[in-house]
């Protein structure tokens, strides 16, 4: 059993130019090193306010170099278990704000990524083990707004997902047609002011709406069936549009109650293809998040709401039917484990979740492959740190041939 050597932290750089952290793990038995892996922590924009803390990154890397360090090494690197309670003791805060969740979160994956090294498989297939596996159906963003594009709009994004495609591969190539067609169209009436956060087209729409008529002309401009080959999905982030007790839609200089927003959300579900939502309520709005999903025909998905917590999603008491899963928010692999856990336990949908400050890391692909989360949510479909993640999802569709499980996204949504 190989037993970690040595960890050690470095100053890398994320998509929007901003300091961030890489760990990396050496791993062997005796002295004798065997396998390297490497992971990156990404950074949100939109955040929840129980999101486990961040240090600044000198810190992070000096706190990987020597806490973290002194307390892993001689562990067994496939024990993730015990490596994720060792980073957690050694933090000793319930926000993380000692060590901090960017320096746990790069150890505890570089952990797991050593490990499947030396077992010399990919990272999936370490922790999927003998369970057949699928690719996860994408979320895609084509506009950016909210805190992705400095509130050009108020929702933050405008997605599509495949509903109709056969596999991963076809997912993908679709995505393409419409993305194109979208730039062409806002291209077209002056309406394209450049690329958001996370590589969505950064639009200049005169209302929220908007943004789904366009999505709509897109879909069938590449040739493609609005609600039958493509739906749409959206995430509001309505956290950052909470004040006062009411929602605040900069864009159309309107304010409206929680009573108002929830109508204007099912107005919009029964006139367009939605078949997600994302935290369409603030995070403290729990009334009108559990009110919304019982009224809801669609997955309504909790980021904010939830920020990766199994306790949070053990006591929704109805709020949400499904959740994102993001590692950083919580700093280490086995509790993102523990919520996804909980969601299926809840009867609760999942899907994993890239942020807006990413890298060419593309660890949270292998997360979803390998636990079964049946959506992956890595951006849009431009700029490399996304393209990174979409493309390693080709190369494991295609290891895995004919031993997948079928694709799931004709009956997910259903």
């Amino acid at each position: 059993m190989a037993k970690i050597l040595d960890i050690r932290g470095r100053q890398v750089w994320d998509s929007r130019g901003r300091r961030t952290v890489e760990a990396e793990v050496v791993v062997g038995r005796g002295t004798t090193p065997l396998a390297t892996g490497r992971a990156i922590a990404p950074a949100g924009a939109s955040t929840g306010s129980a999101e486990a803390k961040t240090v600044d990154v000198p810190t992070a890397v000096h706190n990987i170099g020597t806490r973290i360090r002194d307390g892993l090494r001689a562990l067994s690197v496939s024990d993730q278990a015990r490596i994720d309670e060792r980073l957690i003791d050694l933090d000793g805060t319930p926000d993380r704000s000692r060590l901090g969740a960017n320096a746990m979160v790069a150890v505890s994956l570089a952990c797991a990524h050593a490990d499947a090294a030396a077992q010399k498989v990919p990272l999936w297939k370490k922790l999927a083990g003998d369970r057949r596996v699928s690719l996860p159906v994408p979320q895609i963003q084509i506009f950016g707004g909210g805190a992705h594009a400095r509130g050009r709009c108020d929702v933050q994004d405008y997605m599509i997902v495949c509903t109709g495609a056969g596999s991963f591969a076809e997912a993908l190539e679709w995505t393409a047609q419409v993305y194109a067609a979208a730039g062409q169209r806002l291209a077209r009436r002056g309406a394209l002011q450049g690329v958001a956060d996370e590589g969505g087209y950064w639009p200049a729409f005169k209302s929220n709406e908007e943004g789904l008529l366009e999505l709509i002309g897109a879909i069938s401009d590449a040739g493609l069936e609005p609600g039958t080959d493509v739906g749409i999905a959206l995430d509001i982030a309505a956290t950052q549009l909470y004040r006062g007790g009411n929602y605040h839609l900069a864009l159309e200089n309107r304010i409206l109650s929680a009573e108002q927003l929830h109508a204007m959300w099912l107005r919009w579900i029964e006139s367009y293809p939605i078949v997600s939502i994302e935290d369409p309520f603030a995070e403290t709005d729990s009334a009108a998040m559990r009110a919304f999903t019982k009224a809801c025909p669609v997955q309504v998905v909790g980021d904010d709401f939830f920020v990766t917590s199994a306790d949070k999603v053990r006591n929704a008491a109805g709020a949400c039917n499904a959740v994102l899963l993001k590692p950083n928010q919580v700093g280490t692999l086995t509790e993102t484990l523990a919520c996804w856990d909980a969601a299926r336990t809840a009867g609760y949908k999942a899907i994993v979740s890239a942020r807006s400050g990413e890298t060419e890391d593309v660890s949270i692909v292998h997360l979803a492959v390998g636990w079964g989360v049946p959506q992956l949510k890595v951006g849009s479909f431009a700029r490399s740190e996304r393209m990174a993640k979409w493309n390693e999802g080709l190369r494991i569709e295609e290891s895995l041939g004919a031993k997948a499980l079928p694709y799931p996204a004709r009956k997910l949504f259903e």
